[in-house]
């Protein structure tokens, strides 16, 4: 800062003589951080920040490592390992309770400090859970078509329907002390440290949400603990993030992120050729030798947690028999899509499961084979006639989508399907029940390493294909609760196995196609490595 003097203001008054304007002085230091331009195929599905309703791929990008911080974090480049976050240390208290001392000093981007307080309420019903309770042992369904309303506020109902998906028998938070608080779950949980590293379970202010005039409001600029925060947000366009320069984490290495819009892959290359952008994301495989002719520009990354599927509504007349979704799963040459589209560059793996959940992998397990035979005789014993059965589509949402359905689609109709393609522009079209449901894409991330997190997640009895009214069997749910509540990892592994068994070979809810692969482009001068996610970390230590 400038120390002006009596002495020294004189001194500049004369020298400025003849004039009226008195030079101006920089009284901050010059802020030379670097800013960059993000183009990413989509920014957010429902339009807002908040990560109880953007449960989504494109969300991950955006908020982890950037905006939204939890207790638990992952470490986003060395194998998403567990590590401190905004607690520096957690201990088992039993089997339905974890204990967690907090970071002190944490600053969120309303100055405030991090306490227990905004910790009890980023778990209250105010924020989370609205009037849905918690299980205790048995499988409660939560009905997200009645709207809620909490403190003048309106709380989407698909809110509370997530935060009981990924806490469904949580009673709530104790507080310790300022900076200790105990998660208290209804039933033993094994899962319990897993879940509070899911972005679901991030930490906002208290009083950011106080603050805010409304829920849509606080969802497009949330409070939070990030080393960004929400400079401008125009949905559908773009989001701009600056710096937080109180971050608990140290000084942030850039000044601004502006994440735009730019859904054709073209014009996201074309647009970091020229310097526009200086990342791209969600590259094609076949877009990555282009790239790289150019000895300036390189593409990062490799195959994530997260698996491509094409997901049944067998409330569709042509579906309700299985045989005939299980004649789906039959006629797709995976490895030929891996081959022709991904240029080797992901796998197929065994079905809805990763190597990470350790012993709870069920070794053995492969997708269903390819036997087109196979698939004609299912249609044959089925008496499918023929039937046109849609496939509703969104065009690269994401990676390849586009020119894989376009394949599916020839594979099955070479087993006798009539499947038609119905291009959609949103997921709300996509989901919505009329005219009528059959075929959509999706993908499974395992968000931490239990079966708990994927299968259950998306496809158990408060995942979102059952919320929707896509699919459901009994025994399927009954094997999720136990899953959700038993500590004996045996039998865990056994109900998994089972569970695989039903999903995915006798009442088909979905079918695998491959891993997930995430590819982004950028100058090779800029020092920053991707992660093993779809998250993009830029955090001190990743930019240099």
């Amino acid at each position: 800062m400038v120390n002006i003097t009596r002495r020294s203001a004189l001194g500049m008054a004369t020298a400025a003589a003849g004039s009226l304007i008195l030079p101006r002085f920089s009284i901050a230091q010059a802020d030379n951080r670097p800013s960059i331009t993000i183009a990413v195929q989509k920014i957010s599905n429902t339009n807002t920040l908040d990560p109880l309703r953007e449960q989504s791929n494109v969300g991950q990008r955006i908020f982890n490592s950037s905006l939204w911080e939890g207790l638990i974090g992952l470490n986003w480049l060395n194998g998403l390992v567990p590590r401190p976050e905004l607690a520096t240390e957690w201990r088992r208290i039993d089997d339905k309770t974890v204990e967690l001392k907090l970071r002190q000093g944490v600053k969120f981007h309303n100055g405030a400090e991090l306490t227990a307080e905004d910790v009890a309420f980023s778990f209250s019903k105010e924020r989370m859970f609205a009037e849905t309770q918690p299980s205790a042992g048995k499988t409660i369904y939560i009905n997200e078509t009645n709207p809620i309303r909490n403190q003048g506020k309106d709380l989407p109902p698909e809110v509370p329907a997530t935060a009981r998906r990924y806490w469904p028998a949580l009673q709530g938070i104790e507080i310790v002390d300022k900076y200790t608080v105990r998660f208290v779950n209804g039933t033993p949980d094994v899962t319990m440290e897993g879940r509070i590293s899911t972005v679901a379970s991030a930490i906002a202010s208290r009083r950011g949400w106080e603050d805010a005039k409304s829920y849509l409001d606080w969802a497009r600029a949330p409070i939070t603990t990030g080393p960004y925060r929400v400079a401008d947000f125009k949905p559908d366009t773009y989001l701009v993030y600056e710096a937080h320069d109180d971050y608990w984490g140290g000084r942030p290495p850039l000044k601004q992120i502006r994440f735009v819009e730019v859904p054709e892959v073209a014009s996201r290359v074309n647009g970091l050729l020229s310097g526009e952008y200086q990342f791209a994301c969600d590259i094609p495989p076949d877009q990555i030798s282009g790239i790289e002719k150019n000895a300036a520009f390189e593409v990062q990354g490799g195959t994530i947690p997260n698996h491509r599927e094409t997901v049944f509504d067998k409330n569709h007349p042509q579906l309700a028999n299985p045989l005939v979704r299980r004649a789906f799963t039959h006629a797709i040459d995976r490895q030929a899509i891996v081959d022709s589209l991904w240029a080797g560059r992901t796998v197929v793996p065994a079905g809805l499961q990763w190597d990470f959940y350790g012993d709870m992998f069920v070794k053995g397990w492969a997708v269903p084979e390819y036997n087109p035979d196979m698939a004609r005789q299912l249609l044959k014993e089925a008496n499918y006639k023929g039937d046109a059965i849609p496939y509703r589509l969104l065009d690269n949402y994401y990676t390849n989508q586009t020119p894989t359905a376009q394949i599916l689609v020839e594979m099955w109709n070479q087993v006798g399907l009539n499947v038609e393609i119905a291009m959609k522009e949103n997921w709300q079209a996509i989901l919505e029940k009329t005219p009528t449901r059959a075929v959509r894409d999706w993908s499974s991330t395992a968000s931490f390493n239990d079966p708990v997190s994927s299968i259950i997640a998306n496809h158990g009895p408060n995942g979102q294909q059952q919320q929707v009214g896509e699919w459901t069997n009994a025994e399927m749910n009954t094997l999720s609760t136990f899953l959700e509540t038993s500590t004996d990892r045996a039998k865990r592994h056994d109900a998994f196995a089972r569970m695989l068994q039903i999903c995915e070979r006798e009442d088909p809810a979905y079918t695998v196609l491959h891993q997930n692969a995430v590819f982004t482009a950028k100058p090779k001068s800029l020092k920053w490595k991707a992660a093993s996610a779809f998250a993009m970390d830029f955090r001190q230590g990743n930019w240099a």
